[in-house]
């Protein structure tokens, strides 16, 4: 069992969601980043639970050569988009999407069929395939 499907296994044993892990290195230091969501979010309590049991796993089996500090937290309002349950999960949004051509569409994520994601952009409802996109992430208008 990899590193990501025992992290993935112990948030879903809490009925939440393992929305993304990310690595990273900020100010000499480096980050490793349990993003987790649920049905109605998630709370601070909550992403303390995930931090201490997956903490455990993570001495087993330890990412970024054993020096890193772990996060768990929400995604966010304003979010990367990833995979195709992201996108999923987030109809009725506003996303921006850039695909492989360099085309972009910025709009309110209408619905996701197969692999294909629609967006209603200032130039209508626009299909876009999810294997020709570069980046995407939600956004709020404030």
């Amino acid at each position: 069992m990899t590193l990501e499907e025992s992290i993935k296994m112990t948030v879903e044993g809490l009925d939440l969601y393992l929305y993304d892990i990310v690595t990273t290195r900020e100010h000499d230091r480096n980050i490793f980043r349990v993003y987790i969501t649920g049905k109605d979010g998630v709370s601070l309590d909550q992403c303390a639970h995930v931090s201490r049991l997956i903490s455990p796993i993570l001495d087993i089996d330890e990412p970024m050569n054993g020096v890193y500090t772990l996060e768990v937290s929400s995604p966010g309002i304003e979010r990367k988009l990833k995979v195709l349950d992201h996108f999923k999960a987030s109809v009725g949004e506003l996303v921006k999407i850039k695909d492989i051509a360099n085309e972009k569409f910025k709009g309110k994520l209408l619905k996701v069929e197969g692999s294909n994601v629609f967006v209603d952009t200032k130039f209508g409802e626009e299909k876009v395939d999810f294997d020709f996109i570069e980046s995407a992430k939600t956004y709020f208008e404030w």
